[in-house]
């Protein structure tokens, strides 16, 4: 679980996001780009645009299990996630992020 970002290779876009199942999220990502499906209307069109091979699917931060089995890691991550966007400011020409 953690912070993941999808990047454009071809003009440097990039998305930021988080899950508390970061694989089974890429797995979603790239199924939904494949199917033309994404909820991201602009990472669609570049996607059709570009293609699969030119985005890259990377994990930038994960947390570690805590020792109780009952915490709730929603808002560590959704902590994680705004530092990663505060950093990177994946917003309008940097990425496909909304404000």
């Amino acid at each position: 679980m953690g912070v993941y970002l999808v990047k454009n290779l071809v003009n440097g876009k990039i998305f930021i996001g988080s899950s508390k199942n970061i694989p089974a999220r890429l797995n979603r990502h790239k199924f939904e780009l494949k199917f033309g499906s994404e909820n991201i209307a602009e990472l669609q069109n570049d996607y059709n645009k570009f293609g699969e091979e030119k985005f890259l699917y990377e994990i930038l931060d994960e947390l570690k299990p805590k020792e109780d089995p009952e915490y709730n890691y929603t808002e560590d991550i959704a902590v994680l996630e705004q530092l990663w966007i505060e950093k990177l400011q994946p917003f309008e020409e940097r990425g496909y992020n909304k404000r």
